[in-house]
């Protein structure tokens, strides 16, 4: 995974500098004439059509996104813009009651169960943190209207868009001091059944720099019959994002 946060960056890094001759200085405040954005996306995840006994935990159930996108005008003066773009999709989950995603013998090597943590690790441990990952290479494309139909980088906008992604990562992470007062934390680095392609649609608005967006994935996040308590769940995400140019 830090191989390839690493070389995504050096691609949004490298395409920001074929630009670079062409900024014009800005006031201090203002933001940088690059051709594109770079969206960091800030939220949490919620889990539809999900079985009673498969609830998360909402603050620690959390997403970040990565995104750079460049626009591409639809007509003169029309403020619309096509925007495709590439980035990473970083979702985390955290189930309620201490519980924890496990593979499932009797499914499968890439498949999943939801056990209680103590049957793991022991049962006089104490637990201080526990989420599942999910990693995904994103494909976002999106049509923006913008109200400032001459400096698309101020005002008021709004769009609507799709995006496909691939799994390239998928693990469990587990906090917990052991009856000996040790301290450890295992990561389990496995498939768990997720789907290896997701894809949805989102939405975003935003002014200047800041926007809220939320996200709706329209298949399922684990592979049919191979997800815990064969679960349909799909993913629904929301929070806020900067525009770092």
């Amino acid at each position: 995974m830090k191989r390839l946060t690493f070389i995504l960056f050096a691609l949004l890094l490298t395409s920001s500098s074929l630009y670079a001759q062409e900024r014009a200085r800005t006031p201090i405040g203002g933001r940088p004439d690059v051709r594109g954005d770079l969206f960091l996306d800030f939220g949490f995840n919620v889990l539809n059509n999900r079985p009673s006994d498969f609830n998360t935990r909402f603050l620690a159930s959390r997403t970040f996104n990565v995104y750079y996108q460049r626009p591409f005008n639809i007509g003169e003066n029309t403020g619309l813009t096509f925007n495709p773009g590439i980035g990473l999709g970083l979702e985390k989950f955290s189930f309620q009651r201490n519980r924890m995603l496990i593979n499932d013998p009797e499914k499968g090597p890439n498949s999943s169960q939801l056990v209680d943590i103590t049957s793991v690790y022991g049962e006089n441990i104490n637990i201080n943190g526990h989420t599942t990952a999910a990693n995904y290479i994103d494909i976002p494309i999106e049509f923006r209207y913008h109200l400032n139909k001459t400096d698309y980088s101020k005002g008021f906008r709004f769009a609507v868009g799709a995006k496909v992604g691939v799994l390239f990562d998928a693990h469990s992470k587990v906090s917990f001091e052991t009856e000996e007062g040790l301290s450890r934390t295992v990561k389990d680095k496995q498939n768990l059944g997720f789907n290896p392609i997701r894809y949805g649609v989102y939405t975003r608005v935003g002014f200047g720099g800041f926007n809220v967006w939320s996200y709706y994935g329209l298949n399922s996040i684990w592979r049919n019959n191979q997800g815990p308590l064969n679960t349909e769940a799909n993913q629904f995400n929301f929070g806020i994002s900067v525009a770092l140019f």
